[in-house]
């Protein structure tokens, strides 16, 4: 009869987990991305709220991608919308000038596509001539404001094939430097958690990791916690990289579930960049009133994230303890766990 040892089962299985803390604590600096969605406000009527504070009122740039949302392609009026106007609609004259200005200043500024109005993607889910038309207006517009990438928001059913067709497309089109994102829920990055999307973000990291540039993973209405590290931790640890992985914020409690005040955001970040020197950095739900400026000055909301991530980056760096990286591990099998039982109940009732 063998004696049991109770602990020996965790000693080996933290042996096995030793190279991921090694990996971890040994991650390369990267510069931390800092990226805005632009949505309200981007008219030229009495309610449009200027980007041009972004790079005019402070002595640093910090906004490193700002998101014009959404995109939506629909079947009349040519083809496509930015929410509810045609592009070339006067109204937008002063963001398309702005838009330029922030270009010429250094920043990446992309259009997102989809979001919870949905309808774009099962448009570009059909046969070929199908996707020809629908993608068509979407092409020219890139191509007409000197877009520099795509974001794309699916909250609808989509193929695996079809956004893959997309991707491809986009790089053929507008080549290497033009920058596709995702914007999955931050479950859809672990295993077996929830989605919105209709295709598994695993699988088409597989096949197509290579051409997309990062995930602006929305840690807000009850899809992931930013209070606290572990969901983020949870995509790493899933095989997600950590430069790929952005923390979507929500930047004022008024625009949705799942704010998180500052004060209680920073120490988060700090534990994040310090365990991940390649930490990708936050994206913020949405520019109009971010705090802490608010309505009268969103643009405080990029300063200060990227003066805690650079304060975060110049401490030691924090290695993961032994008994951290265990759990880290338990977490990462139940997860497997949960996937593979979702897998298997879908082929049991197809």
């Amino acid at each position: 009869m063998v004696a049991y040892r109770p602990l020996g089962w965790v000693a080996r299985y933290l042996a096995l987990l030793a190279p991921l803390v090694c990996t971890v604590a040994a991650a390369p600096p990267d510069d931390h991305r800092v990226v805005l969605y632009y949505q309200t406000g981007l008219g030229t009527d009495t309610t449009h709220v200027s980007l041009l504070p972004l790079i005019e009122a402070e002595p640093t740039i910090s906004a490193t991608h700002v998101l014009i949302a959404a995109l939506h392609l629909i079947d009349e009026d040519g083809g496509i919308h930015i929410n509810d106007l045609p592009p070339n609609d006067p109204a937008f004259d002063t963001l398309w000038s702005e838009v330029a200005q922030l270009q010429a200043a250094g920043v990446k500024v992309m259009c997102m596509v989809g979001g919870a109005a949905v309808g774009s993607f099962q448009r570009l889910d059909g046969d070929e001539a199908s996707f020809e038309k629908y993608y068509g207006p979407l092409h020219d517009l890139i191509g007409a404001h000197n877009i520099q990438g795509l974001d794309i928001d699916v909250e609808e059913q989509f193929s695996l094939d079809g956004v893959i067709r997309l991707i491809d497309r986009l790089k053929a089109d507008f080549g290497d430097d033009f920058a596709v994102t995702l914007a999955p829920v931050a479950s859809a990055l672990t295993e077996g958690g929830g989605n919105l999307s209709g295709f598994n973000y695993f699988d088409l990291e597989a096949r197509r990791g290579s051409s997309i540039a990062f995930y602006n993973a929305q840690f807000y209405f009850g899809w992931g916690n930013a209070a606290s590290a572990n969901d983020y931790e949870s995509i790493v640890d899933d095989g997600f990289p950590a430069n790929k992985v952005v923390m979507g914020l929500l930047s004022n409690p008024a625009n949705g579930n799942g704010f998180v005040p500052l004060d209680s955001q920073a120490p988060v970040l700090q534990e994040l960049v310090s365990e991940n020197g390649n930490f990708g950095g936050v994206a913020d739900w949405e520019y109009f009133n971010s705090l802490p400026g608010g309505a009268d000055a969103p643009y405080q909301w990029a300063s200060w994230m990227a003066e805690h991530m650079v304060a975060a980056r110049q401490m030691e760096r924090r290695e993961i303890s032994s008994s951290e990286a265990f759990w880290r591990g338990v977490r990462k099998l139940g997860r497997r766990v949960r996937r593979e039982g979702k897998k298997a109940y879908h082929s049991y009732i197809a």
